[in-house]
């Protein structure tokens, strides 16, 4: 009997929140749109779903080409890719649910973040979902440091570009998606503050 920790990986809680739901099914098309090593794949590859991945880190892609070999044999190792979410290969409408997990934070600005946002968001399907997590300055308002151009310095030492409240939901409206979940958001004890989104395409 597989334990749950092998089952699971080192997945997002608030991904899992999601499968718990019903909202990412079996033998939908997932697509991790920065997926480091795969730490949130372990679930999909050992159930059986359609996996594909991106990240601009070769040794990332290494990592999880050498994951999905042992778990999911039947991938082709294409199906994991070197490229940047803003500049990838794959199609339009490529996956049903795509994630983009402690990614889009790392935009060098304003017009990095919208073209990362945008190669993120055609991946996703008609009536897909994006899951996505970032960094925000919901609920530590006033307590990060402007470096210009959307980023900030935080407490903890990094930086980072923010997105706010407002901006989500605007984006959410300009993209013609549907908020699935309120924005929540976790603050790490004045340090910094994670925020998920959650938005299906269309209606």
């Amino acid at each position: 009997m597989t334990d749950l920790a092998s089952l699971l990986g080192p997945i997002d809680i608030y991904l899992l929140d999601q499968i718990l739901r019903g909202r990412i099914r079996p033998g939908m098309r997932v697509l991790d749109a920065g997926c480091g090593g795969g730490r949130n794949l372990v679930f999909f590859l050992r159930e059986g779903y359609d996996v594909s991945g991106m990240d601009a880190d070769p040794g990332a892609i290494r990592a999880v080409r050498s994951l999905a070999a042992g778990l999911a044999p039947h991938l082709p190792a294409t199906s994991f890719r070197t490229e940047t979410v803003e500049a990838s290969s794959f199609p339009d409408g490529a996956a049903d649910t795509v994630l983009s997990s402690a990614v889009l934070h790392f935009a060098r600005g304003e017009a990095h973040f919208r073209a990362m946002l945008e190669g993120t968001w055609r991946l996703v399907a008609p009536n897909g979902l994006l899951f996505c997590r970032l960094a925000s300055t919901i609920g530590l308002e006033g307590r990060f440091t402007p470096l210009g151009d959307g980023r900030f310095s935080l407490p903890d030492g990094s930086e980072r570009f923010l997105v706010h409240e407002r901006l989500l939901l605007d984006l959410t409206e300009e993209m013609a998606g549907t908020l699935l979940d309120p924005l929540k958001t976790t603050v790490v004890q004045a340090q910094r503050c994670m925020t998920t989104w959650v938005v299906r395409k269309g209606g």
